[in-house]
């Protein structure tokens, strides 16, 4: 380990050290996951949240910075069985956390909206029917459409002009269910939940916003951490979590942890239409590209427009919108061979070659549009130019972490334990999906580590919506309480 502490600020010294049993960095849907399952599902008695913008959620989690999707593996064409039975498990815990809200607070969190996977041409389509088979039995709400079902569902996929298109369609679709997340509202949703755990209670949520994190000491069986903002402190935390995007990864790099690992940030731009589609509707993907295809759904946060994206750029910022952000990159990117191998093996695919460049001209204020709108046709073939424009503002920066080890291209999440009582989570895509299922793995570790009680029984009720030994059941589904 070639260091031990985050470098500090010039800022003024801290106050007196406070005392914590777990401090969470990171107000992201990720992190105010396991701030909710900490305050309700242990007795934990103080509960530290930090979070170094000025309100929860403003980086990945923000409604517009992402495809605002629930991942459930079921229209993922880029997931294998195994991998979709896995995402499966952990995205069920969204829509069981959204029965424990009241029905407005619920209806500013997770939509309802139907779902497909579209496939155009023989080959997708022949794609699909083999998919259906092997998934069907696993995903019991699937439904295989022929073209008259699709025109049906979404008219504007199918029809031109009120008449079925030429080409062969088939899709993979999902009638009803929680699709469509406001991560940022989520986020707010559970320091709500948290909160309302320990009230009445001698026990303390401790939330922290506009506090950056200046420095991590370990110290015995715990850390000293300095906290910046207007208000200096040091606090002493038996345990700590960062859930911090890629920060993480530049947090664990400064104290020396993570050093095998690069990062590789991919940004996503949108474009807006007209209300064009009435759900979600994917597109197959290429599986020799390590990027998602483009899809179009409601934008939960623009009623009567229809988002379609994203497209894929490699970005040298850890922020979409924060130019300062490119110092942070250049020290997480840490060249050498093995970053070098890993470009030349993905620019030496002629798809992801072919792919990376026209991304590039997709950023090109006249163009972008025209291109975009040969992709976007692919769904709904009637679309015109002037139905497109750009989404300012919107889009974020996943970050795809490279291990110099293997030489190989991360997709997934990783996991830097470094040591005990110390972990950075990096979360790419579909991190938000997997943000309960993530954070009662957290849990159990803290639960090991401090020797906390946990009450298991009501977490399995409550987010798995298994029934309990008593008899008790999770309540009715979303969509009962809904009609």
């Amino acid at each position: 380990m070639s260091q031990t502490a985050l470098t500090p600020s010039a800022s003024s010294a801290p106050a007196a050290c406070t005392e914590t049993d777990v401090l969470i960095v990171g107000g992201g849907v990720c992190g105010t996951a396991l701030l909710f399952e900490l305050a309700r599902y242990t007795d934990l008695a103080k509960i530290t949240l930090a979070e170094r913008y000025d309100q929860l959620a403003q980086v990945n989690s923000k409604a517009t910075s992402n495809s605002q999707t629930i991942h459930c593996g079921d229209i993922e064409t880029n997931y294998s069985l195994e991998k979709a039975l896995k995402v499966q498990y952990t995205a069920e815990m969204i829509g069981n956390y959204a029965d424990l809200l009241t029905p407005e607070q619920r209806n500013q969190c997770v939509f309802q909206t139907p779902k497909m996977v579209l496939g155009v041409g023989g080959k997708e389509c022949d794609f699909l029917r083999r998919r259906f088979e092997v998934f069907k039995p696993h995903f019991p709400s699937m439904e295989l459409l022929e073209k008259e079902q699709i025109a049906e569902w979404e008219p504007a996929v199918a029809l031109v002009d009120g008449v079925l298109r030429p080409e062969p369609l088939v899709a993979i679709g999902i009638r009803n269910g929680a699709t469509a997340v406001d991560y940022e509202m989520l986020a707010k949703s559970f320091v709500d939940q948290a909160r309302a755990a320990v009230e009445g209670t001698a026990r303390q949520i401790d939330l922290r916003l506009a506090t950056p994190i200046l420095r991590m000491t370990p110290q015995a069986d715990a850390f000293l951490v300095d906290l910046g903002g207007k208000n200096p402190t040091q606090l002493r935390a038996r345990h700590v979590i960062v859930n911090a995007g890629a920060h993480s990864l530049l947090m664990a790099q400064k104290m020396g942890f993570g050093l095998e690992y690069s990062c590789l940030p991919v940004a996503g731009s949108f474009y807006f239409t007209p209300d064009l589609l009435r759900g979600k509707v994917y597109t197959v993907q290429n599986d020799k590209l390590p990027f998602a295809a483009i899809h179009g759904d409601p934008d939960v946060r623009a009623p009567g427009q229809t988002r379609f994206g994203p497209t894929a750029l490699l970005l040298p910022l850890l922020e979409r919108y924060r130019p300062r952000s490119f110092f942070e990159f250049l020290r997480v990117l840490r060249p050498d061979w093995s970053v070098i191998s890993v470009f030349w093996q993905l620019l030496g695919i002629a798809d992801i070659r072919n792919y990376i460049l026209r991304n590039l001209l997709f950023e090109v204020p006249w163009l972008r549009r025209r291109l975009f709108l040969v992709d976007a046709r692919k769904i709904v073939p009637s679309m015109q130019l002037n139905d497109l424009s750009f989404a300012k503002g919107y889009g974020g920066v996943r970050p795809q972490l490279i291990d110099k080890r293997s030489r190989k291209l991360m997709l997934g999440e990783v996991r830097i334990e470094s040591m005990p009582g110390l972990t950075f989570n990096v979360t790419p895509s579909p991190g938000g999906t997997c943000c309960l299922g993530n954070a009662e793995m957290d849990l159990e570790a803290i639960a090991t580590r401090l020797d906390c009680k946990v009450d298991r029984e009501r977490l399995k009720c409550e987010l798995h919506g298994t029934e309990t030994q008593n008899g008790g059941k999770r309540r009715a589904s979303m969509l009962k309480n809904a009609a």
